[in-house]
């Protein structure tokens, strides 16, 4: 992506910067494009530049956000700080990295690590301390996020180290090509059949704008999700499970098994309570299995529960060893 960024003037609240249309971005709408060159601003606020005249395409002012850009085009973009633009920044901090070479890495997430800057975390996320760790990643997108994990799940994650691992990433999860797996707890002994496939859609709680549900799209905007439920071990009070995504929508694990009469323990935005010594979801990404972006070798990785899990299945009387099936 070329970038030949000038700052101009003396205010640190104003910036000038000049970006070259790169071939990947050819026929683009031109805020779809500066969201890919400007990446630590949002989409939004991009367009509202746009539309206030603040961004100039081969020198003459483009006000409208649908304007097709094409290879070459020399963009301009006048930006003004923002909490947001402010939180892309690094900050170093310890990151567990299970798998590395110069096209990807796969972390394990602990919980309680915020993954992207957002209103009221805008420092402290992963994103910084991807930024930290290697200077590269402010050449990519996002520092190369390319799925997320709740705030209070722990777990591994695949992270993009350049742009083309990146794209393939993205395309590949679109494609439902990336297996995740994910060890839970939940409340109640489990009485459907084992394994459950749930697909119920999920879309914004018309009631709480917060929080997800499961739709009726018939009536309301939300997408298709699908999570398949295995019982691993249960008794009368506590039931452990392993659920297999196939769709990667918000919250979906939590929304899903919210919508069977489970709810996860400690998870208070759907309905469960604080047990077993868990503070925070009981929910733990513990199997990630994927083809390489660019050798095409098969990546399959495992970890470990969190030590607040199982000392939770040694409170509850449930046990996994051995229980796990990846696939």
């Amino acid at each position: 992506m070329a970038d030949d960024t000038e700052r101009l003037g003396e205010s640190p609240e104003v910036e000038v910067r000049t970006t070259q249309v790169p071939i990947d971005l050819h026929g683009q709408r031109l805020d779809r494009a500066l969201a890919q060159m400007v990446p630590e601003f949002s989409r939004s606020y991009l367009q509202q530049l746009i539309e206030q005249g603040d961004v100039l395409v081969d020198e003459r002012v483009t006000t409208k956000v649908s304007t097709k850009v094409r290879l070459g085009h020399r963009v301009q973009v006048t930006l003004r700080a923002t909490p947001q633009s402010q939180a892309f920044v690094p900050e170093a901090m310890p990151i567990d990295v299970v798998y590395e070479d110069a096209h990807l890495r796969v972390i394990h997430k602990p919980a309680g690590l915020v993954v992207h800057p957002a209103p009221g975390n805008w420092r402290g996320t992963l994103l910084n301390g991807l930024l930290a760790l290697d200077a590269a990643a402010a050449e990519v997108p996002r520092a190369g996020i390319v799925h997320r994990l709740d705030k209070d799940t722990s777990g591994l994650m695949v992270v993009a180290r350049t742009r083309q691992a990146m794209d393939a990433l993205v395309q590949q999860i679109a494609a439902r090509e990336v297996h995740r797996q994910y060890v839970a707890i939940a409340h109640k002994a489990w009485t459907a059949p084992s394994p459950l496939t749930i697909e119920a859609a999920i879309g914004r709680d018309p009631a709480n704008r917060l929080r997800m549900a499961v739709v009726d799209l018939a009536y309301q905007s939300g997408k298709t999700a699908a999570t398949t439920v295995d019982v691993l071990d249960q008794n009368e009070r506590y039931c452990l499970v392993q659920c297999t995504l196939h769709t990667g929508r918000t919250h979906q694990i939590r929304v899903h098994m919210a919508h069977v009469g489970h709810p996860l323990l400690a998870d208070a935005v759907y309905g469960g309570s604080p047990a077993l010594g868990m503070l925070r979801q009981a929910l733990h990404a513990w199997h990630l299995a994927f083809t390489h972006p660019i050798t095409g070798e098969s990546i399959d990785l495992t970890t470990d529960l969190p030590a607040d899990m199982a000392q939770a299945l040694v409170l509850g009387g449930l046990s996994y060893n051995g229980l796990l099936q990846g696939a």
